[in-house]
This record gives C-alpha cells, sequence and structure tokens, in this order.
C-alpha cells in the first residue's frame, strides 16, 4: 500500500485513479478537437490550454473522491460505480462553473465542457466496466499469511470475510499448541523453512497475531521472511492500516507511545488549519446564512420553543465550551432533566428537524465556534461533559481524543453512523484515535470530500 501523508491507499486504487485522470484529460482533449474541428478552426499547440484541460481533470478526479467512487463497493459493483459516476461528473460540473465564474481562463468553454463530460463518462464507465468485468474483485484483494491460530487471529479472519475486504489469508500457522480457535491451522513444526512457505503461497505480507509473543516470537524466521521481499506487521498495525482505525483491542499503551503518529501540534499544521478554518467558516457562513434562515422559520412554525439552542460539550483539552444549533428537537426532549442519548427515529425529532439533520442544516451554526477557535471544520464529535465522564470510566484512551479539536465532521463521522450507545462510542473512537494519530492536510481534505458523499446519502443519519 502507498502511505500518502500518513494515510495508507492500497497500491491498485492509486493506479486507477491515476489511471482514470489522465482518462480525463484525454476527454478534455478531445473535446477540445471535436468543437475545433466542427467549428472549423486550428485546435493549436496542447501547450497553450494545459490550464483548462488540468482544472477539468482535476474537478472531476475529487468529485469522485466525494461521491465515494474508489469506495470498497464502487470497485467491485458495477451498478454501485455507474450511479456513483453520474453523481460525481454532475458534482464536477457545479463544480467547474464555480472555478469559471471565479478564473474564466482556468476553465473549458461550455460547449468544450458538454463535449468532455460525455467523453469522460464514456471513458469511465469502459474503464470500470473492463475492471468489473476482467480484474474484477481479485485486482483488489493482498493476500496475507497469519502468524498465530487463536482469537486475534480470528479477527483477521472475520476481517477478511467481510463484504467488500481487500483481503485474502493464504493460510494461518499455529505457533504454539494452545492456539486452536482457527480451524485448519498448519503447526509451526510441520513447516520446514517458514520463508519457503510464504512464497509457496503467494503471500505478500505476513502478519503476526499470536496471542503470547514473550519468549515467543520467531525472530530468526520473521527475518528470513523479511529478506525476502515480503512485509512483515504486528496486528495492531495492520488492523489500522486496513480500517483506517486504531483497533482498541489489539493496541495497548506502548504501541501508541512508539508509534509513529500524534503529531497535529507541529506549527506550520496547526497554522494552516487555523487559517482554513476561519476562511472557510467565513464563507460558508455568508453563503449558508439565506439557509440558516429559512431552516429557522421553518423550526418556529413546526413547532414552539426557540429556534437555537446552546449546549455544553468538551473541546480541546477536556476544556468546556458551548456549542449553537438549530434546534430539531421538541423543546421538552430533556424534560426529565437527564441527557439521553439520540437513536434512530427518535420521537423527539419533529418533521422539520428529521429534514435538517440529515442535510447537516443544524449543525450550520457552529460554524461560529469553529471562528471562534473552540472547534475546527474536521475533528472528533464534541460530546456533552456527562457522557464524556461516563465514556472515560469504561473506555480506554477516551481522554486522547480530546487532543486535538472537536470538528464539524470527522473521520468517524464518514465512517460510522451516529453514536447512541457505549459501544457505537467505542467504535468511532477507533476512528478518532487514528485521526488524532494520523492527522494531515492530507486527510483533512480527504474527509471533507467524503462528507459531500455522506450529505448525499445520509447513512445512519440521526
Amino acid at each position: 500500500m502507498f502511505r500518502l501523508f500518513k494515510h495508507y491507499v492500497p497500491h491498485a486504487v492509486v493506479w486507477l485513479a491515476l489511471i482514470e485522470f489522465i482518462a480525463l484529460l484525454g476527454s478534455a482533449e478531445g473535446a477540445w478537437h471535436i468543437y475545433a474541428h466542427f467549428a472549423d478552426f486550428d485546435a493549436g499547440d496542447l501547450g497553450t490550454r494545459w490550464l483548462p484541460l488540468t482544472t477539468f481533470a482535476l474537478s472531476n478526479s475529487l468529485a469522485m473522491m466525494a461521491t465515494g467512487m474508489y469506495g470498497n463497493e464502487a470497485l467491485r459493483s458495477m451498478k454501485f460505480a455507474t450511479a456513483r459516476l453520474l453523481a460525481a461528473i454532475s458534482l464536477g460540473v457545479i463544480f467547474l462553473a464555480v472555478v469559471g465564474f471565479l478564473l474564466p481562463t482556468a476553465t473549458l468553454w461550455r460547449v468544450n465542457s458538454l463535449y468532455a463530460m460525455g467523453l469522460a463518462i464514456a471513458a469511465l464507465f469502459v474503464i470500470r466496466l473492463i475492471l468489473t468485468q476482467s480484474a474484477g474483485a481479485e485486482a483488489f484483494k493482498r493476500r496475507i499469511l497469519v502468524l498465530g491460530a487463536g482469537s486475534r487471529a480470528a479477527r483477521l479472519q472475520s476481517l477478511a470475510e467481510m463484504p467488500g475486504s481487500g483481503l485474502e489469508i493464504a493460510g494461518f500457522v499455529a505457533m504454539s499448541g494452545s492456539e486452536k480457535v482457527v480451524k485448519g491451522a498448519v503447526a509451526r513444526e510441520a513447516i520446514p523453512n517458514l520463508s519457503e512457505h510464504v512464497v509457496a503461497l503467494g503471500a505478500g505480507e505476513v502478519v503476526m497475531a499470536m496471542e503470547e509473543r514473550r519468549n515467543t516470537l520467531p525472530l530468526g524466521d520473521l527475518l528470513r521472511v523479511k529478506t525476502t521481499g515480503v512485509h512483515v506487521n504486528d496486528i495492531a498495525s495492520f488492523i489500522e492500516r486496513e480500517t483506517g482505525r486504531v483497533d482498541l483491542a489489539t493496541t495497548n499503551p506502548s504501541a501508541l507511545i512508539f508509534s509513529d503518529g500524534f503529531s497535529a501540534g507541529q506549527r506550520i499544521s496547526k497554522v494552516g488549519k487555523r487559517v482554513f478554518d476561519i476562511l472557510a467558516s467565513l464563507i460558508v457562513l455568508v453563503v449558508g446564512l439565506p439557509l440558516i434562515l429559512l431552516a429557522g422559520i421553518a423550526v418556529k412554525l413546526d413547532s414552539k420553543g426557540p429556534v437555537l439552542y446552546r449546549q455544553s460539550r468538551v473541546g480541546l483539552f477536556g476544556e468546556p465550551y458551548d456549542i449553537y444549533k438549530i434546534r430539531s428537537m421538541r423543546a421538552d426532549a430533556e424534560a426529565a432533566g437527564k441527557a439521553v442519548w439520540a437513536s434512530e427515529n427518535d420521537p423527539r425529532i419533529t418533521r422539520v428537524g428529521n429534514v435538517i439533520r440529515k442535510l447537516r442544516i443544524d449543525e450550520l451554526p457552529q460554524l461560529w465556534c469553529v471562528l471562534k477557535g473552540h472547534m475546527s471544520f474536521v475533528g472528533p464529535r464534541p460530546e456533552r461533559p456527562c457522557f464524556v465522564d461516563e465514556l472515560e470510566e469504561q473506555l480506554p484512551y477516551y481522554a486522547e481524543r480530546h487532543m486535538v479539536k472537536p470538528g464539524l465532521t470527522g473521520w468517524a463521522q464518514i465512517n460510522y453512523p451516529y453514536g447512541a450507545s457505549v459501544e457505537d462510542a467505542r467504535a468511532k473512537l477507533e476512528y478518532d484515535l487514528y485521526y488524532a494519530k494520523n492527522y494531515s492536510p492530507f486527510l483533512d481534505l480527504l474527509i471533507l470530500l467524503q462528507t459531500v458523499r455522506v450529505v448525499l446519502w445520509p447513512e445512519g443519519a440521526r
């Protein structure tokens, strides 16, 4: 896998994105020549139009990322990919229209753009069709050999069996007689040469998943495997890389302390993030003000109570602050005086509230908190103090999520539905720790793009 600014991306996905970017460039260039032919003028040198061609390709590539075109389901289902492709091209048209208004010379002419969109849809459809019909899902699968046959190894087996998994387990090696959870595992004593066994199975990576590593770590075997060019990894780092979350069941404090990560406090990144927060929140507040006013009027007409509500949340370093939201529940939602988790189909949500929650319109007033510096555009979801006290007692490392500013959107929000229990909070904590550990501007950009997907296809919004 490629590691882009601390975030891992499968090799096949990177190559596919590059091929499709070239296809978009080719579509824009082809459209230029088609228009030149019908309008009867000289197409000119390629160097004179590199900027509008690149703008077209880049805009649509970002739109494809935003609509989930490089997610597991889109890589394996032609029907799903086609639907997301049409949505991506539509989103690309909107983005190009905005760029064309601000920088007219940076985009294609409108007729050119129309031709280019048609060619792009055809080219991208053919690429995905070839991928799914010839290479199929196997093109994105990686074969691994698991050292261990206990409960930890069984976790990897479950991970590989999940729908859309990019893993294929070549085999399990029982490193001790006590590891008997995984059936069909080969005993280490039955393998004369582990490195040759790895090569014979065609495994590209070996994952250590032994139950007990003290005095049982096969250093000699692992060294020989490493020298054959096969990557060796431990289960905690492997699950983090494959799932985009820090697996609490296999992670210990030393792994977090000595691993690379938790560098969000670097001055350049911190200043850049703050500058982006200020500029982006100002722009969105100005553009979204009419939407806030319309939502406020609808809330007022739909139910009794204030339009906005204020609530205490826990922010950076555990410091409390107040957030502002458009009210989406009844005014007496917590009449009993006790905080209650929001649930699916929560009866306390009003008719208008149900709509503005799914579209995330109720979150817009929090931009004021971003301007004030209490929040960021991207970060862990801020929780109420009463829930934080409860979760810190039940979940390890929960306090560490407060080492970065809370955000309007985040890695957990785009990867997991709205939490309504301690178990949900545990799952979201694993994503939040991954974000805090692997923060980079690239990851923030990825989250912002994927937020578009969550808004367009509200999965799990409550």
